[in-house]
């Protein structure tokens, strides 16, 4: 996957193509994969297919999920 798939500047913008692994959402939400996965089974969260049967995950649709997610603060 591209680099930099966590920036969390607010004036990224993801690439309308970008896809992302359930690990990569899974820490964008700090949840398990498998949770990940499950959303995707209830429809909650849309996925395609790789050729090799693995799933991804629109990076756009996922960032806008995130709006809603408060942010955890980075420091001490």
């Amino acid at each position: 996957m591209a680099t930099g798939l966590l920036n969390t500047s607010s004036n990224y913008a993801p690439r309308a193509d970008a896809l992302l692994t359930p690990g990569e959402v899974a820490v964008l939400f700090h949840v398990d994969p498998k949770t990940v996965t499950r959303w995707a089974n209830a429809g909650k969260l849309t996925s395609v297919r790789t050729l090799g049967g693995h799933r991804r995950f629109r990076e756009a649709e996922v960032r806008g999920l995130l709006g809603g997610v408060p942010t955890q603060a980075s420091g001490s």
